[in-house]
């Protein structure tokens, strides 16, 4: 299992959000969410310039096992999307953290981000779903 980095925020549906400064976040899926649905085979990711909403759908991820919809952690406008992701889906298997991201976006949305898991919380969150 990749270790889990304790620099970043997570949601109650296996999202990761790293803050990059200036008001941008990078968003992916955990490896246990990558782990869970096996190796992935296809992402269908928003569009640049796309308006997202915190905790709606905003794109998939599919597997060999099934097809995951990706909720948006934050609200905010889509500035650019992961090409090799789109190109080399395995990255996401691979590489959840860094290399196998979805998408970046720019949010002032402080609640929604306030509102999300820390590290300590995340870890606990998987404990009690492995119980």
């Amino acid at each position: 299992m990749t270790m889990i980095p304790d620099d970043l925020r997570y949601t109650k549906d296996h999202e990761w959000v790293r803050e990059e400064g200036d008001g941008e976040y990078t968003v992916g899926i955990t490896d246990h969410a990558q782990s869970a649905l096996g190796d992935l085979v296809f992402v269908e990711l928003p569009e640049v310039g796309a308006e997202v909403e915190a905790g709606v759908a905003c794109c998939v991820v599919e597997s060999v096992k099934a097809a995951s919809d990706v909720y948006s952690p934050l609200s905010g406008e889509v500035t650019e999307i992961n090409d090799a992701l789109v190109e080399s889906p395995e990255l996401g298997n691979s590489d959840p953290y860094t290399e196998g991201w979805l998408f970046r976006l720019r949010s002032d949305d402080t609640e929604a981000l306030d509102a999300l898991l820390d590290f300590d919380e995340y870890v606990d969150l998987l404990a009690a779903e492995e119980d």
